[in-house]
């Protein structure tokens, strides 16, 4: 295991507990509530044999979350540092996995997460002030730069900017879900799917719990929340909780505004249900409440992806300029290349034209293969650090971690068989990764 920096000895700064848990539950909030929400219960309301279990699957989707969370409960407490997943990785299987998961998420996971979003800001924006042929790639871009250096100008217009977003997001869920409880009505009272439509309640999982992803960026947060030891419990699991209740009104929402079979039928379930109620002017609004929240998610995931950039920094000579943290307390390098990256993807988008699902099949596989191993660094740093202090510990242990690690197994699977050429990309982009790391030379 790599000692700690000589960075921080030289007296450079390093990571402060400035972050309430108010901040840290907006960020997690922020980044999980971002857009499949608007698109997701159709693909999942498709794959349901009715309403009930529709319902049910977001409910089990808040309660393996939950399992997962309190995992990341007890590392987040014992090992609080600002690289997060990659700490734990780098503690339980050593330099080489840490840094292959290190350079996945500054070359494949956050930086597509961050295009991808961009590209969901672009296309809604565009509806409502469109900027020509490349509209959605110019607020793309625009979105990226931006929130970016309101994160190097410092952490608290970082921070602010995501509790504003965060609390205009929710306002705005809430509303659509009063308008979809109590001015929509359903035209056709069904609870049967669609005609014709096979159910797969795992391919209804997946959805869900792709939907639900993101809450495990908590664990970065970890060096910089106040208390963390004790208050990161508090952030993950307060989380989840307000996250699964915004997820089960929502669909109470559409099935009670469009019914079973217009919600399954529908591309845009929300959107579809604004107009409904509330015609064109309601749609408009939806649109820009999408622009919010992939502004939103965007910016958490801007925010979280820095640091474990940082972390690579610290440990591998070759990447140190990553490993500083500026006086303001932000790593500005790792922003700021995190940001380079990101802008290509764009641009690669940009020129593919279909960049929101390309962006998708790019992060998945990878991202599962390393949240299993995260699980499982669970198991090892039990058996090899038993003598540290934990202040929280998994209850049911081992079958809770057990739980969470075949999630991660099951969902691993899933996104292989189910993307295409980018999940592909993906995996090569993560094995360049292996040359860097035979070719450099560690501290």
């Amino acid at each position: 295991m790599a000692s700690k920096t000589t960075l921080s000895e030289s007296g450079i700064s390093t990571p402060k507990p400035t972050l309430s848990t108010v901040d840290a539950g907006a960020l997690i909030v922020g980044m999980v509530v971002g857009v499949g929400i608007f698109e997701t219960p159709a693909l999942v309301a498709a794959n349901a044999a009715n309403a009930q279990v529709a319902l049910t699957a977001w409910l089990l989707g808040g309660i393996m979350s939950l399992v997962g969370a309190l995992c990341y409960a007890e590392l987040a407490t014992t090992f609080p540092h600002a690289g997060g997943t990659y700490h734990y990785i780098h503690r339980a299987f050593g330099d080489k996995l840490a840094f292959l998961f290190a350079w996945a998420r500054m070359a494949v996971v956050q930086t597509g997460s961050i295009a991808l979003l961009g590209f969901v800001f672009g296309d809604y924006t565009s509806q409502l002030l469109p900027l020509g042929e490349y509209s959605a790639d110019i607020y793309a871009v625009l979105a990226v730069i931006v929130l970016t250096n309101l994160n190097v100008i410092g952490i608290n217009s970082g921070r602010w900017t995501q509790n504003l977003l965060t609390a205009a997001k929710v306002l705005g869920l809430l509303l659509v879900i009063g308008v979809g409880i109590f001015f929509a009505t359903a035209e056709r009272a069904s609870t049967a799917p669609a005609p014709n439509q096979t159910t797969t309640f795992g391919l209804a999982m997946v959805f869900v719990l792709l939907t639900y992803g993101g809450w495990n960026e908590a664990a970065y947060l970890s060096a910089e929340v106040r208390g963390a030891r004790h208050n990161m419990v508090k952030v993950l699991l307060g989380s989840i909780a307000i996250i699964t209740v915004i997820y089960l009104l929502i669909n109470l929402a559409y099935l009670h505004g469009l019914g079973m079979v217009d919600m399954a039928n529908s591309k845009a379930p929300a959107a579809d249900l604004m107009r409904r109620a509330l015609g064109e002017g309601g749609a408009k609004f939806l649109s820009f409440l999408i622009a919010v929240s992939a502004l939103g998610a965007a910016n958490a995931t801007i925010f979280t992806g820095a640091r474990s950039n940082y972390a690579l920094g610290q440990d591998f000579r070759k990447f140190a300029f990553l490993g500083r943290w500026s006086s303001k307390s932000t790593p500005a390098n790792a922003l700021l290349v995190q940001a380079g990256i990101a802008l290509l993807l764009i641009i690669l988008g940009a020129i593919t034209r279909n960049g929101f699902k390309t962006m998708v099949e790019y992060t998945a596989p990878v991202f599962w293969f390393f949240f299993l191993l995260s699980g499982i660094a669970l198991f090892v740093l039990r058996h090899r650090e038993p003598e540290i202090e934990r202040p929280f510990k998994v209850p049911l242990y081992p079958i809770i971690p057990l739980l969470f690690c075949a999630t991660c197994a099951y969902l691993l699977y899933s996104s292989i068989n189910y993307t295409g050429i980018g999940g592909t990309v993906g995996v090569l982009v993560l094995l360049t990764g292996v040359p860097i790391l035979l070719l450099g030379n560690k501290q």
